[in-house]
């Protein structure tokens, strides 16, 4: 950073005037309410975890990992789940995929474990449209996507804004607690001089969303000021509310206080060090055949954007801000991740102590449920986190269709770049697509049954039911079901154990009392979470009839799921003894949406 004084650096138009130390992708922290990182060696870990969804791995990965291609039985993965995820992608992409249009006119997405790339797949088109109402360009002028596609990744900015405002309390007098009027003076106005930096991190600031800056005030300074001196629309730190404003003000901390442009400090601090070449701002027109096309915007009147940043006031603010601005791919998305995943470091690069990934990760938003956060990364975010959720899980989504899933227990990250706004913004969300490839993923991990080699597995998607049913049985006297369960769903989304007789034909669930790590306490009807990463052992008494017949239904609600759920080691007993033993005779369960698995 320059010494206070001398005249400030604009960094050159695009990533050729970066800096040009390399860098590899590394591992993310794990810090989760109920997992606490302990003195585990990395190490041992890694070898006692590979591969595995439910051995969840407190603790960085070791700093020595890198980003490589593996096939993913190397890396301990069945790759159907990832297979399937591709030919979703591609089926998005057709002309009639969603009403009449695709989902999105192309997709780029990564996938890796332990370091590991087990997955890289494009799909579709970068430039596919000629005007807003959706005119194919013919065949020949069309730009196919390919692995390197470079995309406006839109508010995933924050996250490298997040990182360096860090970077900023590590080596500047600046505290998460500091008043961002002692940095920013012109900020206290209008009673915003308590507001704290880790406020608006956390946008628990009481800012409003957004301005129009691009149509309301005529430069980059009055849009800054305008910014700065907006009035608080509630209280600091009585509410959540997402805001662009919250960084946007921290991209202005960071200039002002280092004396540097945003861009010179993210290219010196993070994406020069990690060899991030493909990520900067402002593009220049050489890179314009690898970037991906947005919106054709009328308003402002700007045609079919492409090469140029998507978001209005960052396009407003001369294409570099603190809420969006950056381009990147999803290979250089993976290295930020594996960064983080290896507690800051990558090939030898350090971007952020370890304690400061650590408060990255942290929840700082348990009075606001649902919107769970941390220094700029959410948290825990069931609808585009897909199957690799838990309260530990970090990431960011962005308005172009990007989505970048950080899963510090299974250490892996899962990268979906889109360019779902061309030609145009109202043809619909791409969560759907963001869910299925962060839950490939997770179902491509293993969850080993506790019984025997097979487990009964549903993962049942929306709107869906599936069930797992007995023969008719005749218990004697009192009884007892026995069994072990996984549950990885919504809250919504819930496995129950039911029964009926020859007496009563409707189906009734019965009451469970679960034990494991993260069970319900007490009594149930419903099992369902993602908290947890565990094996429940689970037993229900039997009503008393001379004839019952018992099923476990898994149902999902219209939204979002979860990895899924496993039924395993099924015992009935009644006085006499067993009465059935599903573990040695499978072939008695009917099953309906849920299928015998090894993993």
């Amino acid at each position: 950073m320059r010494p206070k004084g001398t005249a400030p650096r604009r960094t050159p138009g695009w990533i050729s005037g970066l800096p040009t130390s390399r860098s590899r992708a590394a591992r993310v922290t794990a810090l989760v309410a109920v997992l606490v990182l302990t003195g585990v060696t990395a190490m041992a870990a890694v070898e006692s975890g590979s591969g595995r969804f439910d051995r969840p791995r407190p603790g960085f990965s070791p700093a020595s990992t890198v980003l490589r291609e593996a096939e993913p039985e190397r890396a301990g993965l069945d790759p159907e789940p990832l297979r399937a995820a591709e030919r979703r992608l591609e089926g998005w992409t057709a002309p009639d995929a969603v009403d009449g249009h695709p989902l999105f006119s192309g997709a780029v997405g990564l996938l890796a474990h332990d370091g590991m790339v087990v997955d890289t797949h494009a799909a579709g088109d970068a430039v596919r449209y000629a005007d807003g109402e959706g005119t194919e360009l013919p065949p020949e002028e069309r730009v196919p996507m390919r692995e390197d596609t470079v995309f406006d990744i839109a508010s995933i900015t924050k996250l490298f804004t997040s990182v360096a405002v860090m970077r900023l309390v590590e080596r500047f007098p600046v505290s998460l607690d500091d008043p961002v009027a002692r940095h920013l003076p012109e900020f206290g106005a209008h009673g915003k001089d308590a507001i704290t930096v880790r406020q608006l991190l956390t946008h628990t600031s009481g800012l409003q969303p957004t301005l129009p800056l691009w149509r309301e005030h005529p430069d980059v300074p009055s849009r800054i000021r305008a910014v700065l001196e907006v009035p608080p629309r509630t209280e600091p730190g009585t509410d959540y509310a997402y805001s662009d404003l919250n960084l946007i003000t921290l991209g202005v901390l960071v200039e002002r206080v280092t004396g540097d442009p945003l861009d010179a400090v993210i290219a010196e601090w993070i994406t020069g060090p990690l060899g991030m070449t493909d990520t900067g701002f402002n593009p220049g027109p050489a890179q314009r055949h690898r970037i991906a096309a947005t919106e054709f915007q009328r308003e402002p009147d700007r045609g079919m954007v492409h090469g140029e940043v998507h978001d209005e006031n960052a396009w407003a603010l001369g294409g570099v801000a603190g809420h969006a601005g950056l381009f990147s791919t999803a290979r250089d998305l993976a290295v930020l991740a594996q960064a983080l995943l290896n507690g800051g470091t990558y090939d030898g690069e350090r971007i952020l102590r370890p304690d400061s990934v650590r408060a990255l990760f942290t929840d700082y938003n348990s009075d606001f449920p649902g919107h769970a956060h941390g220094l700029g990364f959410e948290l825990d975010q069931l609808w585009y986190m897909g199957g690799l959720t838990s309260p530990a899980t970090a990431g960011h989504t962005g308005y172009t269709g990007t989505s970048l899933v950080i899963d510090p227990l299974s250490r892996s990250v899962a990268v979906l770049l889109t360019n779902r706004v061309h030609p145009s913004r109202e043809w619909g969300s791409v969560n759907p697509a963001r869910q299925t490839w962060a839950t490939a993923l997770a179902r491509a991990l293993a969850v080993e049954p506790v019984r025997g080699t097979h487990a009964w597995f549903s993962g049942a998607g929306d709107a869906e039911s599936a069930t797992l049913g007995t023969p008719a049985l005749s218990p004697r006297g009192s009884g007892s079901v026995e069994f072990r369960t996984f549950v990885h769903s919504e809250s919504s989304d819930r496995l129950v154990l039911e029964a009926r007789t020859e007496d009563d034909p409707t189906w009734r669930a019965l009451p469970m009392r679960a034990h494991g790590r993260g069970a319900p306490e007490g009594t149930v009807r419903a099992l369902s979470g993602t908290a947890e990463r565990a094996w429940w052992s689970v037993r229900a008494p039997l009503p008393r009839a001379d004839a019952l017949t018992l099923r476990w239904r898994f149902t999902t609600d219209g939204n979002y799921t979860g990895r899924g759920v496993l039924v395993d080691g099924v015992r009935v007993r009644d006085e006499r003894g067993t009465v059935l033993d599903a573990e040695r005779d499978p072939e008695r369960l009917d099953a309906d949406g849920f299928v015998l698995r090894d993993r």
